[in-house]
């Protein structure tokens, strides 16, 4: 199930699926790689630790026959550490271990890719399984690439404190874009989105959680990357607007700019702002309930004491070094620190009684090409 990591601001890029798939390459590549990432996450609020996750990662990217390429990743995530049951406070011990393994083959045409994907992902008390098919059309000129894509998942959750059994869940992504090239130095691309769930959608290691068994999210993302002739530097930039019916709205704007020193080592600092509003059966922290939990209002259908749905502001800052060793061998190293606040929200007043959450992430990488 999902834990207390703050996984949607701060790894949203690397996980969305179809949406945040940059758009395939006229042609296969040239030559196969493997790669290993190690991913160490931990979260804290003041005066405590919190979530720990450790997360290495395997892919392997082979061409074929000339006009086919072949994915195949796997990850082993560990996690523990502890959950608020209800707002920032009522830590409750926990631990498991997530497998996910994923496939992917890609077919390339004359200006053309079409990319077929199944992946499965698997813990203690939470299974699932997804399918995804996208595909690129480019213009003549190679000026132009439309795209579009569809994902579809089917989940099974069992919690281990048997609040329900055998619960199901499913959902459906659809996403458009447009890569457009402006002249020698600069990419702009426009994609938007929307994604339906149905079940259960209700999270039930928290304290009076009830949420709607359906969801409608839609989203748009806009990325303009720019060449830097003088600096031989990119600047690269997104902004990503995502609302649902369940009321929440967010906003996030990200920058990072990628520097080559030398021929064989890149440094790419990033920082990325965050806001979101709060769901509309958030319930927020009631001083004057005393030892005692806030209550939903008379007659609320629904309510949600969990951190995740109210109202805040994040930022985050990180730092990446790659590195070419030789001609077959190419590594990273990366650094997020990550903080959220109520009172960082932006265009209103957070929710109040929360302690901040901060987070660090550490990743390594190391590629072979053969």
């Amino acid at each position: 199930m999902e834990r207390e990591v703050c996984w949607g601001p701060l790894l949203a890029a690397a996980l969305a699926l179809p949406a945040a798939t940059p758009v395939q390459a006229d042609s296969p590549p040239d030559r196969a790689s493997v790669s290993l990432k190690v991913l160490d996450y931990a979260d804290s609020q003041p005066g405590v630790d919190r979530v720990r996750v450790s997360s290495p990662a395997l892919h392997l990217t082979l061409p074929v026959a000339g006009r086919w390429r072949l994915d195949a990743g796997g990850v082993s995530d560990g996690i523990s550490g502890a959950s608020p049951a209800y707002h920032s406070v009522a830590l409750g011990r926990f631990s498991d271990r997530r497998r996910a393994g994923n496939l992917a083959v890609t077919r390339y045409f004359d200006g053309a890719t079409l990319v077929v994907g199944a992946a499965h992902s698997s813990e203690a008390d939470y299974r699932s399984d997804s399918l995804s098919v996208q595909g690129t059309l480019a213009s003549d000129d190679r000026n132009i690439t439309w795209s579009a894509g569809l994902a579809a998942s089917r989940d099974q959750i069992d919690p281990v404190n048997r609040l329900v059994s055998n619960e199901r869940k499913a959902a459906t992504d659809v996403v458009l874009g447009l890569t457009q090239v402006l002249g020698s130095h600069d990419v702009v691309q426009l994609t938007a989105g929307h994604a339906r769930q149905r079940g259960y959608l209700s999270d039930p290691y928290k304290v009076l959680d009830r949420r709607p068994r359906t969801r409608d999210a839609t989203r748009i993302l806009l990325r303009w990357n720019h060449h830097l002739p003088s600096l031989d530097a990119a600047v690269r930039s997104h902004y990503r607007y995502w609302r649902d019916n369940w009321g929440l709205q967010t906003h996030t704007l990200g920058l990072e700019f990628a520097q080559p020193l030398g021929r064989r080592v890149t440094v790419t600092p990033s920082v990325r702002w965050y806001t979101q509003g709060a769901a509309r059966f958030y319930v927020d922290v009631d001083p004057a309930a005393g030892p005692f939990l806030p209550q939903p209002p008379a007659g609320a259908a629904y309510s949600t004491l969990d951190h995740r749905m109210s109202a805040f502001g994040a930022r985050s800052g990180a730092l990446k070094v790659e590195w070419r060793l030789d001609a077959d061998w190419t590594g990273d190293l990366k650094f997020e620190h990550y903080e959220q606040r109520g009172s960082w929200r932006l265009g209103g007043s957070g929710s109040p009684g929360l302690e901040p959450v901060r987070a660090r992430i550490w990743q390594v990488g190391l590629v072979r090409h053969f």
